[in-house]
C-alpha cells in the first residue's frame, strides 16, 4: 500500500496575485466608453423631450424629470470612470488575471491549462480607435470567463497568439 500524506500546506507561501502589476486599459477605451453612453443617454434625452411636449399633465413636473436626467448623467459618467479606473489586466507564466469592478475589487484568474478558446472582436467604435477586446472561453460554458476590453488591436493580436501557444504547450 501506498504511503499517504495529508500535510498542511501554508497559506502564507502562496503566490499572492495582489502583488501583480495590472495593466491599464488604453486611455482611448475611455472614449469608446464615453461615445456609447453618451448615445445611450442622448437617445433617453430626445425621449424625455419629446415626451414632455406631447403630454400636457405632466407640465409642473418638467424641471423635477429634467433635473432627475442630468444627476443621471453625472452618476453615469461617474460610475464610468471608477469602473474604466480600476479595470487592468496581467498575464502571468501559468495564468491570466483580470480585474473589475465598482465598489468591490474582482479578480478573475484563469490557468492556461483551462482556457479552450480565444477570441479576437472589433466593435465599430473599438476599431475607429484601433482598439480590440480579447475573449477567453474555458469548458462548460458558452459566454467568455474573461473579457478584456480597450486593448490596442496588435497588442491584442499578440495576446491572443501568447495565450494560444500556452493551450498548444498544455496539449
Amino acid at each position: 500500500m501506498e504511503h499517504f500524506t495529508n500535510t498542511t500546506i501554508d497559506t502564507n507561501q502562496l503566490p499572492q496575485f495582489e502583488a501583480v502589476e495590472f495593466q491599464k486599459l488604453q486611455p482611448d477605451y475611455w472614449k469608446v466608453l464615453l461615445i456609447n453612453r453618451g448615445l445611450g443617454l442622448l437617445i433617453l434625452g430626445i425621449g424625455i423631450g419629446v415626451a414632455t411636449y406631447l403630454i400636457d399633465e405632466i407640465e409642473s413636473v418638467v424641471p423635477y424629470i429634467w433635473a432627475g436626467f442630468f444627476v443621471l448623467v453625472i452618476i453615469t459618467y461617474i460610475i464610468l470612470r471608477v469602473a474604466f479606473r480600476k479595470k487592468g489586466f496581467a498575464f502571468r507564466e501559468h495564468d491570466v488575471l483580470f480585474r473589475d469592478g465598482i465598489i468591490a475589487t474582482n479578480t478573475t484568474i484563469i490557468p492556461y491549462n483551462r482556457v479552450q478558446h480565444v477570441a479576437l472582436h472589433e466593435g465599430w467604435l473599438s476599431r475607429y480607435f484601433g482598439l480590440a477586446k480579447v475573449e477567453i472561453f474555458t469548458a462548460g460554458g458558452s459566454s467568455s470567463d474573461i473579457e478584456i476590453p480597450g486593448i490596442e488591436k496588435e497588442h491584442a493580436e499578440k495576446i491572443k497568439q501568447l495565450v494560444m501557444g500556452k493551450i498548444q504547450q498544455q496539449l
